[in-house]
């Protein structure tokens, strides 16, 4: 195993795709119109990314971390609100790697159970993220595992990033390309591949505005840390290492109601028999909502960023 370069650009990402392109799926993308969810007439790709291994893009980055770092004897060990759990553990199986991961008590049950089957060992305790991640630092210097951080480390963003580049050869024509925030590790890596074309566009919850809070402070900052997605999308603050890439190339961000991210997985499951967990759907909420609304004729992306949720019968 070898280190990688902490620089996070074009010809990282590339040279981390492939490094990971043999552990992770290609995912799809659908070419809509927005007339098909009752939206303007503009044309509308969707990067399916909950189709990914372990249900999340998270497994990007997993892989990249666990492919390019010296793990010790005692293993990894992850905090996350559930997916970058269930994507180390994942990793870690695949890779014959031992795994400790920490989740608070709002991780999903679809997420914890994800992270059990595939055989880490696995703590669930505290509210929220913070909690997490301060028990597994605990752990780390405790027993010399290697932390994984699910947003705030260079291998991270890279891995995420790669969604990027896969992306640019699917739909190579995209305006704009909406994006889930949480901590920052897939915004950041995506606008680290974009660069400006497209327009990246972040999406977060009123309940969370993690990367809202520190543009404005101009520094990362805590902010609430609730709402429907909290499981993903409310870590209290936006990684340092990402902050200087979306000062730079994220175009704007926009906040979606809790409400509004219901209505997005309605729709996804309604249309196209897609079930999205809440995190997953906030990006396509921005457009529901009319939060981000398109130019006439602009040619719009959305990651459809992670499925871990338990089945919801929207035909209630």
């Amino acid at each position: 195993m070898t280190a990688m370069t902490t620089t996070i650009d074009r010809p990282a990402i590339e040279k981390t795709h492939a490094l990971i392109k043999a552990h992770v799926r290609v995912t799809p993308v659908v070419e809509l119109n927005g007339a098909d969810f009752g939206l303007a007439d503009f044309p509308l790709t969707l990067k399916l990314e909950l189709f990914q291994h372990a249900g999340s893009f998270k497994t990007r980055g997993a892989f990249t971390n666990l492919l390019t770092r010296t793990i010790p004897a005692a293993g990894v060990v992850a905090a996350s609100g559930g997916n970058h759990g269930a994507a180390v553990a994942y990793a870690a199986m695949r890779l014959g790697v031992r795994a400790r991961i920490f989740v608070p008590t709002v991780s999903s049950p679809a997420k914890v159970k994800r992270i059990r089957g595939y055989g880490a060992d696995l703590l669930v305790g505290g509210e929220r993220y913070a909690d997490a991640l301060a028990a597994s630092e605990a752990w780390t210097a405790q027993s010399g595992a290697l932390p994984v951080h699910a947003f705030d480390q260079a291998e991270t963003l890279l891995g995420q990033g790669t969604l990027a580049l896969e992306l640019s050869r699917q739909a190579p024509h995209l305006d704009a390309l909406l994006v889930s925030v949480g901590g920052g590790g897939l915004i950041g890596g995506i606008a680290a591949w974009c660069a400006g074309t497209p327009r990246v566009i972040g999406v977060e919850p009123e309940a969370a505005p993690t990367l809202t809070r520190a543009l404005a402070a101009g520094k990362p900052v805590d902010a609430e840390a609730g709402g429907l997605a909290a499981d993903s999308l409310a870590p209290r603050r936006v990684g340092e290492l990402m902050f200087p890439i979306a000062r730079s190339h994220v175009a704007r961000v926009v906040l979606v109601s809790d409400a509004a991210i219901r209505r997005a997985q309605e729709a996804l499951w309604e249309t196209l028999r897609i079930v999205a967990e809440p995190g997953g759907a906030a990006a396509f909420s921005a457009l529901l909502s009319g939060s981000y609304v398109p130019a006439r004729g602009e040619r719009v992306g959305v990651v459809i960023s992670g499925g871990n949720t338990t089945a919801v019968d929207f035909d209630r």
